[in-house]
C-alpha cells in the first residue's frame, strides 16, 4: 500500500507541475506548435452573447463531435463594460465560464479580444460611453482611445491569468487576436494607421500571455504578430513572412440577414471545397464563422438593421440543433483532413499540374506517408484525371483527398451525410392542445403617450443628432413641437393639404400630428437616410408636432464609424402652404425626450401599478405596451415566438429581451431562385431565400428563461399589432433524408490500413434520428436507381430497383440508425451500365 501511496503522491505532484508549467504555443511556417507537434487545427466561432450558458456545454460538444479542435469567440467591450468602469462578467457575459466549458469538453479557444469586434454588433463592441471622452478618435494613434483600449485588453487578460486560462498556465486559449480586420480600412487613417498597429501589436505582446498573437485582415502585421485571412475563400492567402503559418480565421458558412433584406445561405459544398483548397494548399488552421451563430438578444445587434436572429446559415443552427448536411459533411471533411495530418505537417506541398483547372498537391514524409489533394476548379465540367498510374473523377468545383494518394476517402462535392429537414410546430397546429389559445385573452396594456410624458425632457434650439444625445440608452427620442396657428393664418389657407418634410439620418421614423399617427418612414441596410412626405391636417389654435426617431442597432464597420449619426438633423419643413410657401422648422426650440415613459416605469418586468386590464384591449394602435402570462410550450425542443400581427417593437419573456422584432419589414420579391448552385465563386447574395416573406417572424425563447408555467411576456408595439394572433412554435426534425451513389467515397470512418479492406470499400446510406428518445418510424420514399429531386420531393427515375424499399425498411425500420451499402451487389441492377444512386425519405418517431 506503501508504493501505491507513494505512487499516487508521485502522480499528483507531476499533474501539479503540468498544470503550473502548462502548453508552450508557438508556431513556423507550417503550423502551429503546440508542445513541440505541429498541428492541423480546424476551429469554430461561438460567441457567448448570443446564446445562454445553459447551451453552451450542448453546443460545444457538438461541435466536438463535428471535428472541431478550437472554439473562437470575440471578447465583447460594451457588454462587459457598459459604464465606465463598471464591469459585468454574469450570466450570458460570463466569459470565464464560457471558456471553462470549453476546456471541460478538451477542446482549445483563440480568444479574440480586439477590442473592436465588428461581428454585426452594436457599436462594433465599443461601449458608448467612449465616444464621449474629450478628444477621443477610434483605431488610430491617438492617446484617449489608446489609453482605454488598453485597459480593457489588459484586463480582460488579467482575468485570464488570474483563472489560468492561458495555455501557458496550462488554460484552453491557444491563441489571441488584437485589432480586427483593420487593414481594411487602414488607408482612411493615413500614416497613423502604421503607429497605432505597431502600438497594438506591441502592447499586446508586453502583456506576456505566453501563446501567439494575431491580427486578421492586416498584411503589414508586425512581428511576431501573425497577420491572418477573412473571407469566403483563403487558399490564395499568404502570411507576410516565411516563418508564419497560412492561418484562416473567418470563413464565412453563411451571412448575416437585414431587416428588409432576404435569408441567405451557403451550400455546404461549396463550404468544404473552400476549405479542402486551402488545406491542399498549405494552411493548417481554419476557422469557421459561424458554427453556430445564435441570437442578438436585447439591443445587441449592430448594422443597423441587422436582424435579431443571427443564425448565419451555420452547421449548429440559432436554436441549437445540428444544421444538416452542412455540420455532417464538414465533419466527414474534417476526419479526412485529420487521416493527412501526418503528411501535412512533415512538410510542404508539391504541386502539379493535372489539366485545365486541374492540380495536385502531394505531402510525403520522409518515412514514406504520403497524402494527396487533387482539385477541379473549374465550374462547368467534371473532369477525368491521372494521378500515381490511378483514374480519378473530379466534379467541377471538387477536392477529392486520398490520405494515402491512392483512395479517395472525401470528394467535397459528394454528399454522405443525411439531409434533415427541421420545422416548426406551431401550438396552433395541434388541435388537441389547448394552449393553441394561450394568446386569445388574460392580456394587460399600457398606452405610451404620445411626445413629451417624463420629467426630465428638454428643449433646445434646432435638432439634435440622436446617439450623441441619448447615449444609446433607448432606440427612442422624442422631437416635439408646438405651433400656434390662427383661423386666418396661410398655414390653413393652401389649396392643398400641407405636407411635413422630415429629413433624417435614420434609422425609422414616425409622424404625429395632434397625438394621431399621420406617417412613417424607414430606412434599410444599404440605405439608412429617411426623406419623409406626410400629409398633415392642422387645425386653428395650437397644434402638436410629435416625430419618434428609433435606431435599430449603430454601425459597426467602417473607416470612422463613430461618427456615423441617426436621428432628425432636418431640414423639417411644412410644405404646400399658401401661394406655394413653405414653412422650415428646423431651427425652432424643440422638446426633446430620452426614451419611452414604459421604459422609464420598468413595464417590461411587469411589476408596474400602472398595467390596465378592465377595459376594451387596444388592438392595431401604435405605442401601446401589452403583458401577459403563460405556460411553456411542452417537452424539450427549443421555443420560437411567431409574431405574426405584430409590427415593430421589443419583446421581454420573464424580464428578458428576446430582441427588436419587426415581421412587418418585408424582404424584396426579387433575388431569390429555387436552386442555387455550390459551384463557382460565392457571394453574399449568390443565394437567397425567403423573397417577399417577413425577413424575422420567428423568435428564438430560450428554454432556461421560462417555467413549464406562469411566465411573464411583455410586448412594446411601435407601429400597431394583434397579440392575440401570437403563437408559440417548436423546433422539430420532421424528416430524414440521403442521397448517395455508386460513385460517392465509402464513408470516413470506414478508412483502413488495410490494402484489401480498402478495395472492398463501397459507398453506404446512413440515417440516424436526431433525438435520442427517437426511432425510425417508417420510410415515406426509397428508390435505387435514378431517382430525382429533393428531400420532401424525391421521385423515381426511369429506372428504381424493386427491391429497394423492402431492404431499406428491413434494415432501419425500429433503429435509432441505419446503414445501407449503395450498390447493385445489395440492391439489384433496374439498369445496367446506367451510374445509379440510391435516394430515401425516413421518419422518426
Amino acid at each position: 500500500m506503501k508504493g501505491v501511496a507513494h505512487i499516487s503522491i508521485v502522480l499528483m505532484v507531476m499533474e501539479m507541475i503540468v498544470c503550473v508549467i502548462g502548453m508552450t504555443v508557438e508556431y513556423d511556417h507550417r503550423a502551429v506548435v503546440i508542445d513541440g507537434k505541429r498541428r492541423v487545427l480546424m476551429s469554430g466561432s461561438i460567441h457567448y452573447p448570443r446564446s445562454t450558458p445553459e447551451m453552451w456545454p450542448d453546443l460545444i460538444q457538438k461541435s466536438k463531435d463535428g471535428g472541431l479542435d478550437v472554439i473562437e469567440t470575440y471578447v465583447f467591450w460594451n457588454s462587459h463594460e457598459p459604464v465606465q468602469n463598471q464591469f459585468d462578467f454574469e450570466g450570458r457575459n460570463d466569459l470565464v465560464k464560457f471558456v471553462k466549458t470549453v476546456a471541460d469538453a478538451g477542446l482549445y479557444v483563440h480568444l479574440r479580444i480586439g477590442p473592436y469586434v465588428c461581428a454585426e454588433w452594436n457599436y462594433g463592441g465599443f461601449p458608448l460611453w467612449l465616444h464621449f471622452i474629450p478628444g477621443i478618435q477610434f483605431r488610430t494613434d491617438n492617446e484617449p482611445f489608446k489609453r482605454e483600449m488598453q485597459k480593457f485588453t489588459a484586463k480582460i487578460v488579467s482575468i485570464m491569468k488570474e483563472e489560468k486560462l492561458f495555455a501557458s498556465q496550462g488554460g484552453p486559449i491557444i491563441l489571441s487576436q488584437i485589432e480586427n480586420e483593420y487593414g481594411n480600412i487602414d488607408w482612411a487613417y493615413k500614416s497613423a494607421a502604421k503607429s497605432y498597429i505597431n502600438w497594438a501589436a506591441g502592447m499586446a505582446i508586453s502583456l506576456d500571455t505566453g501563446v501567439p498573437w494575431v491580427m486578421c485582415q492586416q498584411p503589414n502585421a508586425p512581428d511576431p504578430i501573425i497577420n491572418t485571412c477573412n473571407g469566403f475563400y483563403c487558399d490564395q492567402f499568404t502570411p507576410n513572412s516565411v516563418k508564419k503559418p497560412k492561418m484562416w480565421t473567418e470563413n464565412w458558412t453563411g451571412w448575416f440577414q437585414t431587416f428588409g433584406g432576404a435569408v441567405p445561405y451557403r451550400p455546404v459544398e461549396d463550404i468544404a471545397f473552400s476549405v479542402a483548397r486551402f488545406v491542399q494548399r498549405g494552411g493548417t488552421f481554419q476557422n469557421y464563422y459561424m458554427y453556430h451563430g445564435g441570437t442578438n438578444f436585447g439591443r445587441t445587434s449592430g448594422g443597423p438593421f441587422i436582424t435579431t436572429s443571427y443564425d448565419y446559415d451555420a452547421p449548429i443552427d440559432e436554436y441549437g440543433l445540428i444544421r444538416q448536411p452542412k455540420w455532417g459533411h464538414l465533419k466527414d471533411l474534417h476526419k479526412a483532413i485529420k487521416l493527412c495530418e501526418p503528411a501535412l505537417i512533415a512538410t510542404d506541398p508539391k504541386e502539379m499540374k493535372l489539366g485545365d483547372n486541374l492540380e495536385g498537391h502531394v505531402y510525403k514524409t520522409e518515412a514514406g506517408e504520403c497524402s494527396a489533394f487533387l482539385a477541379n476548379t473549374g465550374t462547368q465540367s467534371d473532369a477525368t484525371v491521372n494521378f500515381n498510374g490511378n483514374s480519378y473523377h473530379l466534379p467541377a468545383w471538387s477536392v477529392s483527398i486520398l490520405p494515402d494518394c491512392k483512395n479517395v476517402i472525401f470528394n467535397s462535392a459528394k454528399i454522405n451525410s443525411q439531409v434533415v429537414k427541421q420545422k416548426f410546430h406551431r401550438q396552433s397546429d395541434d388541435k388537441i392542445d389547448n394552449s393553441a389559445a394561450e394568446f386569445q385573452s388574460g392580456w394587460s396594456w399600457f398606452v405610451e403617450p404620445v411626445g413629451i410624458s417624463k420629467s426630465d425632457a428638454f428643449s433646445k434650439q434646432g435638432l439634435l443628432e440622436q446617439i450623441n444625445t441619448t447615449s444609446d440608452v433607448s432606440d427612442y427620442l422624442w422631437y416635439s413641437l408646438s405651433t400656434e396657428v390662427k383661423e386666418n393664418e396661410p398655414l390653413l389657407q393652401g389649396d392643398s393639404q400641407p405636407v411635413l418634410h422630415v429629413e433624417s439620418l435614420g434609422h425609422a421614423l414616425n409622424v404625429f400630428i395632434n397625438g394621431k399617427l399621420a406617417g412613417s418612414g424607414k430606412g434599410s441596410s444599404g440605405k439608412v437616410k429617411i426623406s419623409l412626405e406626410v400629409p398633415i391636417t392642422l387645425v386653428p389654435g395650437k397644434n402638436s408636432i410629435d416625430l419618434m426617431s428609433a435606431t435599430v442597432g449603430l454601425q459597426n464597420y467602417g473607416a470612422f464609424y463613430e461618427l456615423t449619426g441617426a436621428g432628425i438633423t432636418g431640414p423639417v419643413t411644412i410644405k404646400g402652404l399658401k401661394n406655394g410657401a413653405s414653412l422650415d422648422l428646423s431651427s425652432s426650440k424643440w422638446t426633446y425626450q430620452i426614451g419611452l415613459k414604459g421604459e422609464e416605469l420598468g413595464l417590461y418586468d411587469g411589476s408596474s401599478s400602472q398595467w390596465v386590464s378592465d377595459s376594451t384591449m387596444p388592438k392595431n394602435q401604435p405605442l401601446t405596451w401589452y403583458k401577459t402570462s403563460f405556460d411553456a410550450p411542452a417537452g424539450s425542443d427549443p421555443i420560437a415566438l411567431d409574431f405574426t400581427g405584430m409590427g415593430k417593437g421589443e419583446a421581454w419573456v420573464n424580464g428578458q429581451s428576446i430582441g427588436r422584432f419587426w415581421p412587418t419589414n418585408i424582404a424584396s420579391q426579387s433575388g431569390c431562385s429555387s436552386y442555387c448552385s455550390y459551384k463557382g465563386s460565392y457571394s453574399a447574395t449568390k443565394c437567397l431565400k425567403s423573397c417577399g416573406k417577413p425577413s424575422q417572424q420567428l423568435y428564438h425563447v430560450p428554454r432556461s428563461w421560462v417555467k413549464p408555467s406562469g411566465n411573464l411576456l411583455v410586448l412594446f408595439e411601435e407601429l400597431g399589432g394583434n397579440p392575440t394572433q401570437l403563437s408559440f412554435a417548436t423546433r422539430q426534425a420532421d424528416s430524414l433524408c440521403a442521397h448517395v451513389s455508386e460513385t460517392h467515397p465509402p464513408p470516413v470512418e470506414s478508412w483502413t490500413s488495410d490494402a484489401k479492406t480498402k478495395a472492398n470499400s463501397r459507398p453506404v446510406l446512413q440515417l440516424e434520428c436526431p433525438s435520442p428518445n427517437q426511432v425510425i418510424s417508417s420510410i415515406k420514399f426509397a428508390s435505387f436507381g435514378t431517382p430525382y429531386g429533393t428531400c420532401g420531393t424525391y421521385g423515381h427515375g426511369r429506372c428504381s430497383s424493386v427491391k429497394a424499399l423492402t431492404i431499406v425498411k428491413e434494415a432501419c425500420v425500429g433503429l435509432k440508425s441505419c446503414q445501407v451499402e449503395v450498390s447493385s451487389k445489395n440492391l439489384g441492377d433496374p439498369c445496367k451500365d446506367v451510374p445509379k444512386s440510391l435516394a430515401v425519405e425516413a421518419i422518426c418517431a
